[in-house]
């Protein structure tokens, strides 16, 4: 099991700034909702029913690049 550290800054209206070891992300959203774009370019959309800690989470990982190869 490994261990995460993550520093969460507050800049109010719903927006979030994430400080971690893989770099910056943001997010923005309300209580209950929340569209997050991951320090490595992943989205995630995360849904929750507050109080009960059930949610629900999708990642859209962030398209590849396609090299072009010459034969």
């Amino acid at each position: 099991m490994g261990f995460r550290a993550r520093k969460s800054i507050n800049l109010g209206g719903g927006f979030r700034v994430n400080l971690s070891k893989n770099g910056v992300g943001y997010s923005w959203g309300v209580k209950g909702a929340r569209i997050t774009k991951t320090a490595r370019g992943n989205t995630r959309t995360t849904f929750s029913i507050p109080g009960t800690g059930i949610s629900y989470v999708n990642e859209v990982r962030k398209k590849q690049k396609m090299k072009n190869y010459i034969i």
